[in-house]
């Protein structure tokens, strides 16, 4: 998951754009985690020799239903967290990344759940001279998704609390340039977390929402691009083109029902197709298939006010050439902005395999 996140930061931004004379405390937090890297690709399995460990903080900015979102998702936490890791391999190195996050609560608040999404800066990428053995990290700069679920108990001592749990933290760059096997740690986290103004808490708005958000079908046309590379090292990196149409139905305040067809025009296939016919002469790759791909999808959008998560599962239709299955993924977050336009960044894949990160822009009927 997941990649290429300033545009992340940006939609917490506007969320937040004329918030700012409601009282809002905020917390911070520090925490240290210890855990492993999963072996999700046994092409990695070189790569786990020892337990990562580090380092992760977080400011998060407190919610009290101002808004409709907020009292619709039990008033969440809106903030940014930073994490350093050792992953204790020597062509691994250490990550530094940098997140924008939501925070769920449930149990009376005692249990947290964080979703986030960021950046990351490798030291040590992989380098066809220098450290060809890092096949999981092709580019020094990473997209990074982390979840986090734990136990949380504030205000213990005076302003200080403390929390528990585990964490998972996912590298990858979506494809930008091989290799990309990625890699996933699973660590226990623990920490403190610190109120500066604890006892200045404002009351939760807990008002009644009564207006109706169902809306009829809506006709939607998307227009996505991006750069990516296929998985054969210094091959090149090409641009793609991708055209979406789909109909949306918003059901409720939280959710989207969306149907529609992608057609897919990958630059990178193209030369893919070209050098099996021409390095693999015993492929069943002639050169002269066709690198266009048809596909129809369903999916989900979970809205948080005007940002939103997008979810699609697809199929190929028109599928020429064999790459990664006829089914495909896509995952990433979209920005309206009014009742027509959006801006969307998400990341196409196949299972747990990406194939690119899409920037698009969109206009619904």
């Amino acid at each position: 998951m997941r990649r290429c996140c300033a545009l992340l930061f940006l939609f917490h931004s506007l969320l937040l754009l004329g918030q700012e004379v409601k009282k809002r405390p905020f917390d911070l937090e520090a925490d240290y985690f210890y855990g492993t890297i999963l072996e999700h690709n046994p092409d990695i399995a070189h790569l786990i020799t020892a337990h990562p460990q580090g380092l992760m903080l977080a400011y998060n900015r407190k919610t009290y239903g101002y808004e409709p979102w907020e009292r619709k998702f039990n008033f969440p936490d809106v903030g940014y967290t930073m994490i350093y890791q050792d992953m204790k391999n020597f062509h691994l190195g250490e990550l530094y990344s940098a997140y924008a996050h939501f925070n769920f609560y449930y149990w009376k608040r005692r249990l947290q759940f964080r979703i986030g999404q960021g950046v990351a800066i490798a030291t040590k990428p992989y380098d066809r001279v220098d450290n060809f053995i890092n096949n999981a990290y092709g580019t020094r700069v990473l997209s990074s998704t982390m979840l986090k679920f734990g136990y949380k108990q504030n205000n213990v001592f005076r302003n200080i609390g403390f929390h528990a749990g585990v964490t998972i933290i996912h590298y990858s760059n979506a494809n930008l340039r091989a290799p990309n096997n990625s890699t996933n740690t699973w660590a226990f986290t623990a920490g403190i977390n610190y109120f500066p103004n604890a006892k200045d808490f404002p009351k939760y708005n807990t008002t009644p929402d009564t207006l109706s958000y169902r809306e009829p079908i809506r006709l939607n046309t998307v227009l996505r691009a991006g750069v990516n590379q296929s998985d054969i090292n210094n091959s090149g990196r090409y641009g793609f083109v991708n055209f979406s149409v789909f109909a949306d139905k918003r059901i409720n305040y939280k959710s989207s029902f969306t149907a529609g067809a992608d057609v897919f025009f990958a630059n990178f296939l193209k030369e893919l197709i070209r050098y099996e016919a021409i390095a693999l002469p015993d492929s069943d790759t002639t050169g002269d298939e066709d690198w266009k791909r048809v596909g129809i999808f369903i999916g989900h959008e979970l809205h948080f006010n005007a940002l939103s998560f997008v979810s699609q599962l697809g199929y190929y239709v028109y599928y020429p050439f064999d790459f990664e299955g006829r089914f495909y993924n896509r995952l990433g977050l979209k920005r309206r902005f009014g009742n027509h336009i959006s801006g969307a960044m998400t990341v196409k894949s196949h299972g747990a395999k990406a194939e690119g990160v899409e920037f698009s822009i969109g206009y619904r009927w």
